[in-house]
């Protein structure tokens, strides 16, 4: 068997990443192109043979890194992770072709913005209605904002799935959002996952992003240090980097909280995956801490019982 050296991992790496950067100036990985990426089970392994300096040595106390990128029209989130779960356990929770995309609505409410999710139809509709608020608060649904996501399991082989969540519009003039999942089997039990979250925006939008970020998002950072090297102190990232790695983050640990949960008796998991989530994000506490715990758990548990019962 061929041996990858560090070098040729690294240069394979930021080929990709290079031709996802391309891809994202002109248009936020339109379908068509996206295509054209080999995003395979090999190109993911070569991903993660480069990554391990960076999964092993972290703040995150976990085997996971985040880059993010802004361009004059998108950003970008990135999170690669390690994950203590074997691949059939995350497939059949994730990639799942007799349940279609209504897994996923269980991850999704997790979100402290997430108010409502619903699957249309069948496995074969193969959509996703969720309401989204900028509050971390109980809302009625008539003052959020409905997006709706095609879901495509894009990619599945041997040890291997890509799953692509794709809505037209967002809040705030914002458009083209992304939230792709990829995995692959790696020894010893683990798998590892690559999740992207992304969205487009005009002059309007960024306008609008921009007068959010001055006012509710005020003040808020994401987990990039920028500070120069020889500085003393850390500086985190802000601005709508800060912001989608933020919620990049909180992706991933609904991700990981639903995994989590599997092992509960059918009643208990709901109560574990909102614990399993609120416990991870307070590890974080300067970007992600917004609530304290018995207000997460109650709007959640409120926001699910409307989840099951309004159709």
């Amino acid at each position: 068997m061929s041996t990858i050296t560090r070098s040729q991992a690294g240069d394979c790496l930021r080929r990709r990443m290079c031709t996802l950067a391309i891809l994202a100036a002109c248009g936020l990985l339109c379908p068509a192109l996206w295509a054209q990426i080999p995003d395979d089970a090999a190109s993911l392994r070569t991903a993660y043979l480069s990554l391990v300096p960076q999964l092993d040595q972290n703040p995150f106390h976990r085997r996971m890194y985040l880059d993010s990128q802004e361009s004059p029209s998108t950003v970008k989130g990135e999170l690669f992770a390690v994950m203590e779960y074997p691949f059939a356990i995350v497939a059949a929770a994730l990639n799942d072709p007799s349940k279609g995309p209504a897994n996923w609505c269980d991850v999704l409410i997790l979100h402290p913005n997430t108010k409502y999710c619903r699957a249309l139809g069948g496995s074969g509709d193969n959509k996703l209605i969720v309401n989204i608020s900028a509050e971390e608060v109980a809302e009625e649904l008539s003052a959020t904002h409905r997006m709706q996501f095609d879901y495509n399991a894009a990619a599945t082989g041997p040890g291997y799935f890509r799953i692509k969540l794709h809505a037209n519009s967002g809040p705030l003039n914002t458009r083209d959002y992304q939230i792709v999942l990829e995995a692959v089997s790696l020894s010893n039990g683990r798998t590892f996952l690559h999740l992207t979250y992304a969205y487009s925006y005009g002059m309007v939008g960024r306008l609008a992003m921009k007068g959010y970020l001055a006012t509710f998002g005020s003040g808020k950072v994401g987990f990039t240090n920028i500070a120069d090297p020889s500085a003393a102190q850390v500086e985190y990232v802000g601005g709508l980097r800060g912001l989608v790695e933020r919620n990049t983050m909180r992706y991933y640990l609904a991700i990981d909280a639903y995994l989590g949960s599997l092992s509960s008796p059918p009643d208990k998991r709901l109560e574990q995956r909102l614990s399993n989530w609120f416990s991870a994000s307070e590890q974080y506490p300067r970007q992600l801490h917004e609530i304290d715990r018995q207000s997460y758990m109650q709007m959640k548990q409120e926001e699910c019982r409307r989840q099951q019962t309004i159709q």
